[in-house]
């Protein structure tokens, strides 16, 4: 397969700005077991959380994407930037609204006037399909400056009192702002795989709301229709399966081997989840970034949220090669290979892992 790298001559898109943020309320897993049939010890043997940050009443995935996109601008305004972008994507799977897409409203806040915007919508890989998005746009000349933001509130769709996924997901938003740069430089998106099969579509679903079975017809949805579900033991192997596949492909692509790869980010679906794909690659569990611990599975932001967080702490440095790689509802897969740039840090009020 011939490489989807932009060519020498095209601009690539170039990472230089990045912020994470998460809701204040934090909801751990002894407050859960009060309410749950289970307990500490039974959701971090499993999961590997211990706790999570839920969005409060009325604050909705804008809310979010707003903060995070704020301080990724402020972010990207100290480094090469200024601090603007011309086209806004957010990757959600808990939109405000069915209609109109969450983007606009967030440019519209963030006072990017006359921004192109709109929504991903590809579930936990949403991320990294926007960035393949965001790389296709630069390199094609469409933008030259991109506001990408992972959010979800997934508090919204998972039924409180379903004890099988109600411990896993949080609440959070993380984003990048992507310039038009070089391919060769630090921060440049490198090769991507992305894949899907729809025929899998009823593993993760929330099945009613949509054109198939709306609302308005045939009655109120049961409680099982509304929320989200998962069929959990076949998404674990189905996500280690593709994640696994995707990262050698896109390594594949760039003509490297998993030696090459200082740090595995995966989507933080869970731990278990994580080191298995670290396992099935042939890398270190050590080289597996992972704040899924402090903020359990926040969809679409994970990954943007556990770089950010990883760069707090200095885990990752510039130079650094990342290999990124998600899987989601769809169900949905991506990889990316990307070389850690030199980003300003700033005081700041984000809070990745409180």
């Amino acid at each position: 397969m011939p490489s989807n790298a932009p060519s020498p001559s095209a601009p690539a898109a170039v990472l230089c700005g990045l912020a994470g943020w998460v809701p204040s309320r934090v909801v751990t897993n002894d407050e859960l077991a009060e309410r749950l049939d289970t307990d500490d010890t039974w959701i971090r043997t499993r999961t590997g959380i211990r706790r999570r940050h839920l969005a409060d009443p009325g604050q909705a995935t804008s809310d979010l994407a707003v903060e995070a996109g704020r301080l990724a601008l402020r972010s990207a305004e100290g480094g090469s930037g200024d601090g603007s972008a011309d086209t806004v994507i957010v990757a959600t799977t808990t939109p405000d609204r069915p209609c109109p897409a969450t983007a606009p409203l967030v440019a519209a806040r963030l006072g990017l006037d006359g921004a192109a915007a709109f929504d991903v919508g590809a579930v936990c890989t949403g991320f990294v399909y926007g960035l393949a998005t965001a790389a296709g746009l630069i390199a094609s000349r469409v933008a030259a400056r991109v506001l990408l933001i992972g959010a979800d509130t997934y508090s919204t769709i998972v039924d409180p009192l379903d004890r099988a996924n109600a411990i896993i997901f949080g609440d959070g938003a993380g984003a990048v702002v992507l310039r038009a740069g070089h391919p060769d430089e630090p921060g440049a998106v490198g090769h991507v795989d992305l894949g899907s099969d729809g025929a899998h579509e009823d593993l993760i679903m929330v099945a009613a709301g949509g054109s198939r079975r709306p609302y308005a017809h045939g009655g109120e949805p049961t409680p099982a229709q509304r929320h989200f579900a998962m069929r959990g033991r076949e998404v674990y192997r189905h996500a280690v399966t593709r994640m696994a596949a995707s990262a050698r492909t896109a390594l594949d692509r760039a003509g490297r081997k998993t030696d090459d790869v200082d740090h595995l980010v995966p989507h933080q679906a869970n731990l278990r989840i994580l080191h298995s794909v670290a396992d099935d690659l042939g890398l270190p569990r050590e080289r597996c970034v992972a704040n899924v611990d402090s903020v359990g599975n926040t969809g679409a932001a994970s990954i943007p949220l556990a770089l950010a967080d990883a760069a707090a702490r200095g885990r990752i440095r510039p130079g650094d090669r990342l290999l990124l790689t998600a899987f989601g509802g769809g169900l949905t897969w991506g990889s990316c290979l990307l070389t850690w740039p030199s980003l300003p840090t700033h005081p700041q009020s984000e809070r990745t892992t409180p």
